[in-house]
Protein backbone atom coordinates (compact mmCIF):
# COMPACT_ATOMS: atom_id res chain seq x y z
CA UNK A 1 0.00 0.00 0.00
CA UNK A 2 2.48 2.10 1.48
CA UNK A 3 4.49 1.70 -2.22
CA UNK A 4 1.38 2.37 -4.31
CA UNK A 5 0.93 5.69 -2.36
CA UNK A 6 4.71 6.77 -3.08
CA UNK A 7 3.89 6.10 -6.82
CA UNK A 8 0.85 7.67 -6.96
CA UNK A 9 2.55 10.97 -5.46
CA UNK A 10 5.29 10.42 -8.04
CA UNK A 11 3.21 9.49 -11.19
CA UNK A 12 0.82 12.63 -9.96
CA UNK A 13 3.82 15.62 -9.87
CA UNK A 14 4.80 14.86 -13.50
CA UNK A 15 1.51 15.30 -14.28
CA UNK A 16 0.74 18.17 -12.80
CA UNK A 17 4.11 19.50 -13.94
CA UNK A 18 2.82 18.72 -17.44
CA UNK A 19 -0.45 19.95 -17.44
CA UNK A 20 1.03 22.92 -15.59
CA UNK A 21 2.96 23.71 -19.13
CA UNK A 22 -0.28 24.17 -20.84
CA UNK A 23 -1.61 27.00 -22.53
CA UNK A 24 -3.90 29.00 -20.11
CA UNK A 25 -3.00 26.64 -16.87
CA UNK A 26 -2.52 28.75 -13.61
CA UNK A 27 -0.80 27.47 -10.45
CA UNK A 28 -2.23 28.77 -7.20
CA UNK A 29 0.35 29.75 -3.98
CA UNK A 30 -1.37 26.47 -2.85
CA UNK A 31 -0.04 24.01 -5.81
CA UNK A 32 -3.82 23.75 -7.25
CA UNK A 33 -3.86 23.82 -11.12
CA UNK A 34 -6.36 24.99 -13.11
CA UNK A 35 -7.49 26.32 -16.31
CA UNK A 36 -10.50 28.50 -16.83
CA UNK A 37 -12.06 27.56 -19.86
CA UNK A 38 -15.31 29.86 -19.59
CA UNK A 39 -15.46 32.99 -16.96
CA UNK A 40 -18.91 32.91 -16.87
CA UNK A 41 -20.90 35.97 -15.32
CA UNK A 42 -21.65 37.79 -12.07
CA UNK A 43 -19.63 37.06 -8.96
CA UNK A 44 -17.40 34.28 -8.14
CA UNK A 45 -18.89 32.11 -5.24
CA UNK A 46 -17.93 33.09 -1.72
CA UNK A 47 -16.59 29.65 0.79
CA UNK A 48 -19.99 30.01 2.50
CA UNK A 49 -22.26 30.29 -0.74
CA UNK A 50 -23.96 27.07 -1.56
CA UNK A 51 -22.81 25.86 -5.92
CA UNK A 52 -24.84 23.50 -8.34
CA UNK A 53 -22.45 21.92 -10.13
CA UNK A 54 -21.87 19.19 -12.89
CA UNK A 55 -18.57 17.86 -12.80
CA UNK A 56 -16.37 14.91 -14.20
CA UNK A 57 -14.05 13.36 -11.58
CA UNK A 58 -10.95 11.21 -13.27
CA UNK A 59 -7.60 9.77 -12.08
CA UNK A 60 -4.70 10.93 -13.92
CA UNK A 61 -4.97 7.91 -15.98
CA UNK A 62 -8.04 8.76 -16.78
CA UNK A 63 -10.27 6.24 -14.77
CA UNK A 64 -13.19 8.06 -14.23
CA UNK A 65 -14.45 7.88 -10.33
CA UNK A 66 -17.64 10.29 -10.33
CA UNK A 67 -20.06 11.94 -13.38
CA UNK A 68 -22.85 14.06 -12.39
CA UNK A 69 -23.73 14.00 -16.34
CA UNK A 70 -23.71 10.00 -15.98
CA UNK A 71 -26.34 10.31 -13.35
CA UNK A 72 -28.15 12.96 -14.63
CA UNK A 73 -28.15 15.05 -11.58
CA UNK A 74 -26.22 18.29 -10.36
CA UNK A 75 -24.59 18.49 -7.32
CA UNK A 76 -25.49 21.48 -4.69
CA UNK A 77 -23.09 21.66 -1.63
CA UNK A 78 -21.69 24.49 0.52
CA UNK A 79 -18.37 25.68 -1.11
CA UNK A 80 -16.42 25.58 2.57
CA UNK A 81 -17.99 21.62 2.74
CA UNK A 82 -15.61 20.19 -0.09
CA UNK A 83 -11.69 19.12 -0.84
CA UNK A 84 -9.90 22.09 -0.52
CA UNK A 85 -9.18 21.94 -3.83
CA UNK A 86 -12.81 22.88 -4.91
CA UNK A 87 -13.02 25.11 -2.50
CA UNK A 88 -10.25 27.04 -4.32
CA UNK A 89 -10.84 26.39 -7.54
CA UNK A 90 -14.59 27.05 -7.63
CA UNK A 91 -13.69 30.99 -6.53
CA UNK A 92 -12.05 31.13 -10.26
CA UNK A 93 -15.35 31.04 -12.02
CA UNK A 94 -18.29 32.48 -12.08
CA UNK A 95 -21.87 31.25 -12.79
CA UNK A 96 -22.16 29.65 -15.94
CA UNK A 97 -18.47 29.65 -16.00
CA UNK A 98 -16.20 26.22 -16.53
CA UNK A 99 -12.96 25.21 -15.32
CA UNK A 100 -10.70 22.13 -15.29
CA UNK A 101 -8.74 21.51 -11.89
CA UNK A 102 -5.85 19.35 -11.14
CA UNK A 103 -5.56 18.75 -7.78
CA UNK A 104 -2.76 17.93 -5.65
CA UNK A 105 -2.84 15.08 -2.77
CA UNK A 106 -2.35 17.51 -0.17
CA UNK A 107 -6.37 19.44 -1.44
CA UNK A 108 -7.87 16.14 -1.62
CA UNK A 109 -8.09 12.76 -0.03
CA UNK A 110 -4.49 12.99 0.86
CA UNK A 111 -2.54 9.90 2.13
CA UNK A 112 -5.36 8.09 3.22
CA UNK A 113 -7.48 8.04 0.12
CA UNK A 114 -11.18 7.53 0.06
CA UNK A 115 -13.10 4.36 -2.04
CA UNK A 116 -12.39 4.28 -5.01
CA UNK A 117 -9.56 7.15 -4.89
CA UNK A 118 -6.15 5.37 -3.76
CA UNK A 119 -3.96 7.58 -1.44
CA UNK A 120 -1.81 9.95 -2.72
CA UNK A 121 -3.84 10.54 -5.96
CA UNK A 122 -3.60 13.66 -7.82
CA UNK A 123 -7.11 14.55 -9.52
CA UNK A 124 -8.54 15.94 -12.36
CA UNK A 125 -11.94 17.81 -12.79
CA UNK A 126 -13.85 19.16 -15.25
CA UNK A 127 -16.45 21.36 -13.22
CA UNK A 128 -19.38 23.36 -15.01
CA UNK A 129 -20.76 26.21 -12.24
CA UNK A 130 -24.59 26.17 -13.26
CA UNK A 131 -25.69 28.19 -10.04
CA UNK A 132 -24.66 29.92 -7.00
CA UNK A 133 -26.91 30.22 -4.00
CA UNK A 134 -26.23 33.10 -1.15
CA UNK A 135 -24.80 32.04 2.21
CA UNK A 136 -28.80 31.72 3.70
CA UNK A 137 -29.47 28.60 1.35
CA UNK A 138 -25.94 27.24 2.09
CA UNK A 139 -26.88 23.36 3.04
CA UNK A 140 -26.77 20.37 0.67
CA UNK A 141 -29.77 19.54 -1.13
CA UNK A 142 -31.92 16.60 0.52
CA UNK A 143 -31.45 14.15 -2.78
CA UNK A 144 -27.76 15.03 -2.74
CA UNK A 145 -26.91 15.23 1.32
CA UNK A 146 -24.85 11.77 0.89
CA UNK A 147 -22.90 12.65 -2.32
CA UNK A 148 -22.13 16.28 -0.63
CA UNK A 149 -21.01 15.17 2.72
CA UNK A 150 -19.01 12.21 1.59
CA UNK A 151 -16.89 14.93 -0.31
CA UNK A 152 -16.97 17.14 2.69
CA UNK A 153 -13.95 17.56 5.05
CA UNK A 154 -12.93 15.72 7.71
CA UNK A 155 -13.73 17.36 10.88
Amino acid sequence: MEKDATENEAKGKAFRDNFAKEKGVKTSKTGLLYKVEKEGAGDAPKDSDTVVVNYKGTLIDGKEFDNSYTRGEPLSFRLDGVIPGWTEGLKNIKKGGKIKLVIPPDLAYGKTGVPGIPANSTLVFDVELLDIKPAAEGRCTAGSRRRCESRGRES
